[in-house]
């Protein structure tokens, strides 16, 4: 039982080593890339959204159509 002990304290620290190693190795984007994506972003999700609109809408017009026969 003393063994997993410390383990687990051992663990711990060499985890949050680790953790800061791997994000000192982030390459973070730069202002323009960043304004770029968050735009392309924005953009997609409106067409996809105006898509899902219309597909919805044909739908509902075409069940109320079957459902009125």
């Amino acid at each position: 039982m003393a063994d997993s002990a410390k383990k687990e304290k051992t663990s711990k620290p060499s985890f949050f080593k680790g953790v800061k190693a791997e994000f000192k190795k982030i390459i973070w984007p730069d202002k323009e890339s960043l304004f770029k994506q968050s735009i392309a972003v924005v953009c997609i999700s409106v067409v996809v959204g105006v898509i899902i609109a219309i597909i919805d809408f044909v739908m509902k017009y075409g069940v109320d159509f079957l459902t009125s026969l």
